[in-house]
């Protein structure tokens, strides 16, 4: 009895740091889509903590009302498809012959990959590549450079190692070729690290804008994250100018930045649900075996 209650206790007191902890980490969200829907008054007077008050959508109808936000947003989301396609295509393709060991120089390009993970070229240097490429203000200059991480690399080659050599062997045996196999029995038996990966690629291209800002200065290839940047830039008024227009009905910085970082973090969550089940197994797999 008494190993049952110290075990009720310790249960107890796991759901309720696990909770606090959630809580802290969704007190940020909560106070930034608070800020966005209260009125400049009440921002002002710092009167927003984690619930709205003096409900007001101003910074929602600023952000909605640039016809070229919606365009940014709609480009974005098929620059992330075309991105995340394209990466793990290529992160497939190099993680997979690296798992053979009859593959001549295997361990030299290991290292090769590894060691871009410490030392770049640098910004310029990659700058002046992109652009002597013509590759500049088009989206293949948002795809390109980082189409392969060598992290997520290293994770994906792990896991096709841990996959059992005879199930390659039998298919071979079959008949079946080198991609063939690849198709048929080590993919589909490594969806939960690809889905992983997949939501690794999309959030970091969802979430990248300094590429964009050195490689693009057509404004209809403006990415979601660099188009609400220069958004929250161009609506900067001194606190003077802020005070004046308390009650006015432009939205002040402070809401509009809250409200354009909401409309950013939504869609990129809206993901998640969907790959939760394949992102906790893959993340646990991927790092069973070195």
């Amino acid at each position: 009895m008494k190993i049952a209650r110290v075990e009720k206790a310790l249960d107890a007191l796991i759901i309720a740091v696990v909770a606090a902890a959630s809580f802290l980490a969704l007190v940020p969200i909560l106070h930034l889509a608070s800020v966005s829907l209260s009125s400049n008054a009440a921002i002002l007077s710092n009167k927003v903590t984690v619930f709205p008050v003096e409900w007001s959508t101003m910074a929602y109808q600023t952000v909605f009302r640039d016809a070229r936000m919606i365009g940014s947003l709609l480009f974005t989301i098929a620059l992330v498809v075309l991105f995340t396609a394209v990466c793990m295509v290529m992160t497939v393709c190099a993680a997979y012959p690296l798992t053979k060991k009859r593959l001549k120089g295997r361990d030299v390009f290991l290292l090769m990959i590894v060691f871009t993970m410490f030392f770049s070229g640098g910004l310029i240097p990659e700058y002046l590549l992109v652009k002597s490429l013509k590759l500049t203000n088009t989206i293949w200059s948002l795809v390109l450079p980082g189409m392969i991480n060598a992290f997520y690399l290293i994770i994906l080659k792990t896991f096709f190692s841990s996959i059992p050599e005879e199930l390659e062997e039998s298919a071979r045996m079959d008949g079946s070729s080198h991609f063939g196999t690849l198709l048929r029995i080590v993919l589909p038996l490594s969806l939960p690290v690809l889905a992983t990966l997949s939501l690794f690629y999309a959030v970091g291209r969802w979430n990248g804008f300094m590429d964009a800002l050195f490689y693009i200065t057509n404004q209809d290839l403006y990415p979601i994250q660099l188009k609400l940047y220069q958004l929250v830039i161009s609506n900067q008024m001194s606190d003077a100018t802020a005070t004046e227009g308390m009650n006015s009905l432009a939205p002040i910085p402070e809401s509009l930045k809250a409200a354009s970082i909401m409309f950013a973090t939504i869609p990129i969550l809206l993901v998640y649900p969907w790959l939760q089940r394949y992102f906790i197994s893959g993340m646990m797999i991927g790092a069973v075996k070195g």
